[in-house]
């Protein structure tokens, strides 16, 4: 969704060129609007964004600067729907939340990945596996939360979902978790026997949140099927998944405008990790290409170990990074998420992000082939790369099943990483890093 609004918003603002020029900012207006219609925004949605960013516009003195303001501060005041922003912890744990939603939104992975995203802000988290209608639906929650270490209650003897989610309560309050997150059923659509399953478990547990599993794919659908819910449901808050993909958009503005439940969680990738809370002054920062630190910096905060961090930066500054960090690294990125969606909260580099797709620091043919290479060094060799002859590159080469030409390729470019790692750990190099990255992402964006 970002770099498709991102290229239109652009194309939009570029429309503008002289100041108190209506013709321009006209074209602009046109530019906005079909580019919202196609993003499949509801017409009465764009009908109002469209009045008002004309009438601040004008009164502010038609230009690029008033015309992004004035974009900026609409679409911030569409998403912001009242209610909570983020994930709010009961006063007296555990924090009960219903996840809901129809079949195929992605509600079960999501389910792990708000898990996963509240473990990593050192939560006890304990998920209640009760959606026994769909026969894989234990089994992946089974699954999911192994590969996670995240806690799980499932009782494959019991067919009542509501005993289930009581039984999982009762083992929340007795094990001091701090969070219960319970996974119910779904349907192709929405009927009476989903609704009443579900407002049975709600009448049990009493939950302090019930959030709504959109999938962004499904664009106004996932609107009319949210408000159905909120309708029987009093939905809390809604998490929009597949956020990341070919998605047309509108179904955020929608949601937030439409039906006034506040977005509290987007999916933006595929892995776990990617789960990122909705601020919508934070989004709309995105939208217009300018990037999104404060996330960035929070989401790194929370998986990189301050005392970790200082030990690393003092081995860089030392010249002493060696395989066993590099690898350590690697697992620190990948529960940061996907490279496109970090790449898109730098400001000036949505641009490389869409270029990046989804690069997978897990699976990549690249990554797998670095893991060979450092697994077929001896201890010392991993501590000490400069232990490195000829007949050693030889000896990793046939362990890896590489040839040793792709094995010097691979220490040039560590040695230059290195390298660069040290420069910038410097007193200057945050500035030095700022200006490398000011020059690789430009961008025509009024600032």
């Amino acid at each position: 969704m970002f770099s498709a609004l991102t290229d239109s918003f652009k194309s939009a603002i570029n429309k503008i060129r002289f100041a108190d020029d209506e013709k321009s900012l006209k074209k602009a207006i046109d530019t906005l609007k079909k580019s919202l219609l196609k993003a499949d925004v509801h017409h009465k949605v764009v009908k109002d964004l469209i009045k008002k960013v004309e009438l601040e516009t004008k009164r502010d003195g038609i230009g690029k600067e008033s015309f992004l303001r004035s974009l900026k501060d609409s679409l911030t005041e569409i998403l912001t729907a009242p209610g909570n922003q983020g994930f709010v912890f009961a006063s007296k744990p555990p924090t009960v939340a219903l996840m809901c939603g129809l079949q195929g939104s992605g509600k079960t992975t999501t389910t792990v990945k708000l898990a996963n995203y509240l473990k990593q802000k050192k939560k006890r988290v304990l998920v209640a596996a009760c959606d026994l209608q769909r026969l894989a639906a234990v089994e992946q929650l089974k699954q999911l939360c192994e590969q996670n270490e995240i806690d799980l209650f499932f009782d494959d003897d019991e067919k009542n979902p509501v005993k289930i989610a009581k039984e999982a309560y009762k083992r929340a309050k007795d094990g001091l978790y701090d969070v219960l997150l319970v996974d119910t059923a779904g349907r192709l659509a929405i009927d009476a026997e989903l609704m009443d399953e579900l407002s049975q478990i709600k009448k049990t547990l009493s939950p302090h949140e019930v959030f709504y599993v959109a999938d962004s794919l499904t664009g106004q659908d996932a609107v009319r099927s949210a408000a159905s819910f909120n309708e029987q449901m009093q939905v809390s808050g809604v998490i929009l998944t597949k956020y990341d993909g070919d998605s047309k958009g509108g179904v955020a503005l929608g949601i937030a405008k439409q039906i006034g439940i506040p977005l509290r969680f987007i999916g933006t990738g595929e892995k776990i990790p990617d789960l990122e809370q909705f601020i919508p002054d934070r989004i709309v920062t995105r939208l217009m290409g300018e990037g999104d630190l404060i996330t960035l910096a929070e989401k790194t905060s929370d998986i990189i170990d301050e005392k970790q961090a200082r030990k690393m930066t003092a081995k860089i500054k030392k010249g002493q990074f060696n395989f066993n960090d590099f690898l350590d690294q690697l697992e620190s990125m990948k529960k940061l998420g996907s490279m496109k969606s970090l790449m898109g909260m730098i400001p000036g580099m949505s641009g490389m992000a869409s270029k990046l797709q989804d690069m997978d620091l897990e699976n990549s043919t690249e990554i797998r082939r670095i893991k060979a290479m450092i697994s077929s060094m001896t201890k010392k060799e991993r501590e000490n790369p400069t232990l490195l002859n000829n007949s050693r590159k030889k000896r990793i080469a046939n362990g890896a099943g590489l040839s040793q030409t792709e094995v010097n390729r691979f220490l040039k470019q560590f040695q230059n990483a290195a390298k660069m790692a040290k420069k910038f750990s410097g007193k200057k190099g945050m500035q030095d890093l700022q200006n490398l990255m000011a020059q690789q992402g430009k961008m025509n964006f009024p600032r």
